[in-house]
């Protein structure tokens, strides 16, 4: 069973974040972003953990998140188009998540002005001569940004109060996943309260 955002929530908060600077990340071993997207604040710390695509082929994320029924409507709108020439909004990472003997599709979905993320996805290949892709995790809470952190998925967040701008979050929320019984059950969470007096300090708990 796959985590999901809540969409109509999540279209509302995007609205109310489209201006300031770029949170985002980068992946082990990814490709395809619409540009720079520098890690957010205590952002998804990652390990050489990473596989090349399957048969050495890139697999068309942009194709499987438009043809998944369960991808929102506001993530598929952004995939309309690419942000610039050949560019879309995406940045893709390989990785061995699940145990599966072919490596796990994550995927991050982001806007275009702004690099925030809208929408994170992780897909596992099919067994047999049919193959395909199966979603097994997804989340489209605004500023969400999935990556891979010692073999296990770790999803962060960054939280803001009402008047903050997109550049300047309140705080953040990482959680981090394993997979188990062919589904991906949390492992750990914190929050990160940030000191709005010094940008680059916090004060994290973690439960």
């Amino acid at each position: 069973m796959t985590r999901g955002g809540a969409a109509t929530a999540g279209v509302a908060a995007v609205g109310l974040l489209l201006a300031g600077c770029n949170p985002g990340g980068e992946g082990v071993r990814s490709e395809g972003s619409a540009g720079p997207t520098p890690a957010p604040k205590g952002a998804v710390s990652t390990t050489p953990t990473a596989t090349s695509p399957p048969h050495g082929k890139k697999v068309d994320a942009v194709q499987l998140l438009k043809g998944d029924p369960k991808v929102g409507t506001y993530v598929k709108k952004s995939l309309y188009k690419p942000c610039a020439a050949d560019a879309y909004p995406i940045e893709v990472t390989y990785a061995s998540l699940t145990g599966n003997s072919s490596p796990d599709i994550i995927v991050n979905v982001m806007t275009c002005a702004d690099s925030v993320g809208i929408g994170s996805y992780v897909y596992r290949q099919r067994s047999g001569s049919k193959g395909g892709y199966d979603e097994v995790y997804r989340n489209e809470e605004p500023s969400v940004y999935a990556g891979i952190n010692k073999g296990e998925l770790e999803v962060s967040r960054q939280t803001y109060a009402a008047r903050d701008k997109v550049c300047c979050p309140s705080g953040e929320d990482v959680i981090s996943y394993r997979w188990k019984n062919g589904r991906f059950s949390q492992h750990t969470s914190s929050h990160t309260d940030y000191n709005k007096a010094t940008p680059d300090a916090g004060t994290a708990s973690e439960g």
